[in-house]
């Protein structure tokens, strides 16, 4: 079949099976490897990316199911070699360990602070909670994410003042985790 979709800015055709994941297409065909794949079964959330504006758990999409929509991936998230605060925030409170969740963490903790902007810890808790994360405990997640949020308060970054649903264009490289 073939698709048309707007992925990180850039417009993207290709002929794609019918039955191919959008998780793969990123990957496979457009080299987006900063959005993992890992459980097969929905659950782990580590590859969330956006379509229209929404965190979606890309191994639940077929790629034609993007057809004329706009898909957001972690490589987004860095604009003109700038990190968005989330990124920031996951490096300054250590929010990662061994990294797999991550881009699905960044790409869920950067909608929610679109969304609202001083969220509780017990409503960044209630927004990863489709994600798993063996390693960490979420404890430094919250903490990144909230910092995340106290820094866009405090000096909102020049190009990450991102609406939501936006797409912004950034290099086909992986940049995720």
């Amino acid at each position: 079949m073939r698709l048309n979709m707007i992925v990180n800015g850039t417009d993207v055709s290709a002929e794609v099976e019918p039955r191919l994941l959008l998780v793969h297409f990123l990957r496979d065909h457009l080299g987006l490897t900063g959005t993992h794949w890992g459980c097969d079964t929905s659950n782990c959330g580590t590859c969330v990316v956006w379509m229209d504006g929404l965190p979606v758990k890309s191994c639940t999409v077929l790629a034609v199911m993007a057809h004329g929509r706009e898909v957001r991936t972690v490589e987004s998230l860095e604009v003109d070699g700038k990190l968005d605060p989330v990124q920031e925030g996951f490096a300054h409170e250590h929010g990662l360990q061994c990294g797999f969740c991550t881009p699905g963490m960044m790409m869920t903790a950067r909608w929610l602070l679109d969304n609202n902007p001083d969220p509780s810890d017990a409503e960044i808790r209630e927004a990863i909670s489709g994600q798993l994360c063996r390693c960490t405990g979420y404890e430094n997640i919250v903490r990144s994410i909230r910092w995340a949020a106290r820094k866009q308060a405090s000096a909102p970054q020049e190009g990450h003042d991102i609406a939501p649903g936006q797409v912004v264009s950034s290099t086909l490289q992986d940049a995720g985790a």
